[in-house]
C-alpha cells in the first residue's frame, strides 16, 4: 500500500482527547513523530503510520486499551474533517453513500484500490451497510473509532428527524477482528448484538433507513463545502504524482533562486536520473515544470494578490526585474505593465 495518509484533523483531535485523559502532550508528539506545525491546518496530510503511532502512544500513556473506541464515541466527524460537514449536502441514504465514497480519501486515503468505501449488501433478506478496505481489516483501532463515530453521529441525527427516532441504529454490527479485552466498552457504546471475526465489517440496518429523507439545511453552505471538498480532492490526487510532489517542494524555495533538480531529487530521496525518468513518464521535464509554475504564480501574485512587479520577481526567484519581465513577455506576449493595462487591472 503506497504511503497512506490521514487528514490532520484526526491526529489533532486525538492528541487533545488523549491529553484530556491524562497523557502528556510532549511525549505523544515525540512517540508519534508528528510535527505540531503539520496540525495547524486540519486538511493537511499526515502519514497514517504517524497517526497509528499516536493512537498506540495514547493508549499506553492513558493506560486505557479502549481509548480509540472512546475517541470515536466522544468526538464527532464534523469536528475533525470536512467529510463530516458535507452531510448537509445529501438528502437520503443513497446520495449520502455516494458522497461518502467520493470524499472518504479526504479523511483517510488508504489508496488500496478499494472501489467503494461503503456498500449496501443484501444477505438472507437483511441489509448490511458494509465498510470496505483492507486498511480497516489490518487496523482495528481505526475501525472501532470510525464505527463508534458513525453510530453515535447517526443516533444524534435521528433525534432531529420526525418518524425515525424510534428506529434502532444499527440493529447489529459485524467486525473482522477478534473480540477485544475491553468488550464491555463495545457493549456499552453500541448496545446491540456484536459479531467478531466475521467475514466483513458492517452494520445491520432497518430497510426504512434506505427511505430516510433528510431536511436540506442550507443549499448555499452545501455548495461552498462541496466546492472546497472538490478542491481538496484535486490537490490530494495531484500530491500522489511526482509532478505534484515536486511542485510542493519547489514553491517555498522559489524566492531563494537556488531551486535545482539535484536539490529537489535529494529532498525526494531520489537520484537525479530517477527523478528525470519519473517526470518524463508524466510528460514533463523539470525545466518545463519550473517555468510553468513560475508562469502560474506570476499571474496569481500580480493579478489576484496585487503584488508589485519587483516583489513578484523576487518571490519567483528571478535575479532582477528585467529577467522577470522577459520571461513574462515570453509567457503572455506582453510585458507585465502592458498585459495588466490591457486586461483592466492597473
Amino acid at each position: 500500500m503506497p504511503n497512506p495518509t490521514v487528514a490532520a484533523g484526526y491526529p489533532k483531535a486525538f492528541l487533545d482527547f488523549a491529553v484530556s485523559r491524562g497523557a502528556d502532550r510532549k511525549t505523544l508528539i515525540e512517540r508519534s513523530r508528528i510535527r505540531l506545525d503539520d496540525l495547524k491546518d486540519q486538511d493537511s496530510r499526515i502519514p497514517l503510520a504517524h497517526y497509528l503511532a499516536l493512537l498506540n502512544a495514547g493508549i499506553a500513556l492513558c493506560n486505557e486499551p479502549a481509548l480509540s473506541l472512546l475517541f470515536g464515541e466522544a468526538v464527532s466527524i464534523q469536528d475533525i474533517s470536512i467529510v463530516g460537514m458535507i452531510g448537509v449536502a445529501f438528502d437520503n441514504m443513497e446520495s449520502g453513500r455516494q458522497l461518502v465514497n467520493r470524499y472518504t480519501p479526504l479523511g483517510l486515503d488508504a489508496d488500496d484500490g478499494t472501489a467503494e468505501a461503503i456498500q449496501f449488501v443484501r444477505e438472507n433478506g437483511e441489509i448490511w451497510m458494509k465498510f470496505n478496505g483492507r486498511i480497516y481489516v489490518d487496523n482495528p483501532l481505526l475501525l472501532e473509532s470510525g464505527i463508534a463515530r458513525a453510530v453515535c453521529g447517526v443516533r444524534t441525527l435521528q433525534q432531529s428527524i420526525p418518524g425515525f427516532a424510534h428506529l434502532q441504529f444499527p440493529k447489529a454490527i459485524r467486525f473482522t477482528h477478534k473480540e477485544p479485552s475491553y468488550r464491555a466498552e463495545y457493549d456499552r457504546v453500541f448496545g446491540v448484538p456484536l459479531f467478531f471475526e466475521s467475514h466483513m465489517n458492517a452494520f445491520l440496518i432497518d430497510e426504512a433507513f434506505l427511505n430516510l429523507k433528510l431536511p436540506r439545511t442550507n443549499p448555499y453552505l452545501s455548495e461552498i463545502l462541496s466546492a472546497r471538498a472538490e478542491e481538496l480532492l484535486k490537490s490530494l490526487e495531484k500530491s500522489k504524482t511526482t509532478t505534484g510532489r515536486v511542485e510542493t517542494l519547489v514553491v517555498p524555495m522559489l524566492h531563494t533562486g537556488k531551486v535545482s533538480m539535484d536539490s529537489i531529487a535529494g529532498k525526494l530521496g531520489l537520484s537525479r536520473q530517477t527523478l528525470f525518468r519519473k517526470l518524463k513518464a508524466e510528460g514533463v521535464t523539470f525545466e518545463k515544470l519550473l517555468d510553468e509554475l513560475r508562469h502560474q504564480l506570476a499571474l496569481y501574485y500580480l493579478n489576484e494578490k496585487k503584488v508589485p512587479v519587483n516583489e513578484t520577481a523576487y518571490l519567483l526567484g528571478f535575479s532582477e526585474p528585467a529577467a522577470f519581465s522577459r520571461a513574462f513577455k515570453r509567457w503572455t506576449g506582453s510585458s507585465p505593465s502592458t498585459y495588466f493595462a490591457k486586461n483592466g487591472n492597473i
